[in-house]
C-alpha cells in the first residue's frame, strides 16, 4: 500500500495568551490517502480551523507548535525555516481555500494579478504564461477567463468563492485544506460549490481536508469523517460508519440534532452547557460535562483512542 500523502502525529497546537495556555489542537494524529476526502466536525470554538493552519505550518500568532510531526509525502515540515516553508511547502504541497473569500482576496489589485504572482515568485514563469494558466484554472472551477482582469468588488460571493478555490489549486499541491467554504452563501450557491469541490476532486484526484460544522454537508463529499470537541479528535472512521453507527456520545447527539428528509422524528436533539474553556479544560474525558451517560471514571481518565471496527476510531470510557 502507498504511503499516505499526509501523515499528523500527536499533534499539539497552543495559544500563549496572558490569560494563559489555550490548548486548541491538542495531541491529534490522523492520515490522508491520495485522492482522499477527509471531513472535520465539531462546534464553532473546537480547534477545527486552527488545526487547518497549524498543518500550513503557519500558527495564528500567538500559537505555536509544541510537540507532534507533520510528514507530507514522507517530508516532515514541523521545524522547517519560514522561508523554506514559504518556498517549497505552502502552496506548492499543501494550500487553503480560506473562510470567506472578499478576505482572502486584496481589494487593490486584479484578480489576474493575484493568481499570478505566486506562478511568478515559485515557478519562474513569465507573466504570459502565468496569465494563461490563471485562466485555464478560472475556467476549471466554471469562470470566464477573463475574469483576470477584475477587481473582487466586481464579483459576486460565489463568484469570489470559485477564484479563492482556483487560487490554492493554481500550484498543483498535494493536499488541499477546504475551510467552511460554503460559509456566508445562500443555499444554492453552497451546493454549486459542493458540487464544483465534488467535480475537482474527481477530475485532479484532490486530497481534501474539509472543514466544516454542517454535517450533512460532509455527508455529500468525505469519505472519512473526524469529530472534533474541545481540541481533540473523538471518533474518526469511514463516513458510512460515522453516519450510520456513531459510537461517541458527542457524534450521536451532533447527528440527532439535524434534521431527516425521510425519517420521522419527534424532536431534534440538543447538547446542553456550552465547550469548555480550553486554558483549563475539564479532567478527564473532556465531554463529560454535558455527556448525558458520564460515569466516575470520565471525570478522572482521559479515554484512548479504540478501534471498535476496521477503520473506525473512538475515544469513551462506554467503548
Amino acid at each position: 500500500m502507498s504511503r499516505p500523502v499526509l501523515e499528523v502525529k500527536n499533534l499539539k497546537m497552543y495559544y500563549f495568551t496572558n490569560k494563559g495556555v489555550v490548548k486548541a489542537v491538542d495531541d491529534i494524529s490522523f492520515t490522508l490517502n491520495k485522492g482522499e476526502v477527509l471531513g472535520l466536525a465539531g462546534e464553532s470554538g473546537c480547534g477545527k480551523s486552527s488545526l487547518g493552519f497549524t498543518l500550513l505550518g503557519m500558527p495564528t500568532p500567538p500559537g505555536k507548535i509544541v510537540d507532534g510531526s507533520i510528514k507530507i509525502e514522507g517530508r516532515e515540515i514541523v521545524g522547517l525555516p519560514e522561508d523554506v516553508l514559504r518556498k517549497e511547502i505552502r502552496w506548492q504541497k499543501i494550500s487553503m481555500i480560506f473562510q470567506g473569500a472578499m478576505n482572502a482576496l486584496n481589494p487593490v489589485y486584479t484578480i489576474g494579478y493575484q493568481m499570478t504572482e505566486p506562478l511568478i515568485y515559485h515557478k519562474g514563469m513569465s507573466q504570459e504564461e502565468a496569465l494563461d494558466r490563471a485562466q485555464k484554472y478560472l475556467e476549471l472551477v466554471g469562470l470566464d477567463p477573463e475574469i483576470v482582469y477584475r477587481y473582487p468588488h466586481e464579483l459576486s460571493g460565489g463568484m469570489k468563492q470559485r477564484v479563492v478555490i482556483a487560487m490554492a489549486l493554481l500550484m498543483e499541491p498535494s493536499v488541499v485544506i477546504a475551510d467552511e467554504p460554503t460559509t456566508a452563501l445562500d443555499v444554492i450557491v453552497q451546493a454549486q460549490i459542493i458540487n464544483l469541490m465534488k467535480r475537482l476532486k474527481k477530475e485532479l484526484n484532490l486530497s481534501m481536508i474539509f472543514i466544516t460544522h454542517d454535517l450533512s454537508i460532509l455527508a455529500e463529499i468525505s469519505d472519512k469523517v473526524a469529530i472534533m470537541y474541545a481540541g481533540k479528535i473523538v471518533e474518526i472512521g469511514d463516513s458510512e460508519k460515522i453516519y450510520y453507527e456513531p459510537a461517541h456520545p458527542y457524534t450521536q447527539k451532533l447527528l440527532a440534532a439535524i434534521p431527516r428528509l425521510h425519517e420521522d422524528v419527534e424532536r431534534l436533539e440538543f447538547i446542553p452547557g456550552q465547550p469548555p474553556n480550553l486554558i483549563n479544560p475539564p479532567k478527564g474525558c473532556r465531554f463529560h460535562p454535558r455527556c448525558p451517560y458520564a460515569m466516575d471514571v470520565c471525570r478522572e481518565q482521559e479515554p484512548e483512542m479504540k478501534e471498535i471496527d476496521k477503520d473506525h476510531y473512538a475515544a469513551c470510557w462506554l467503548l
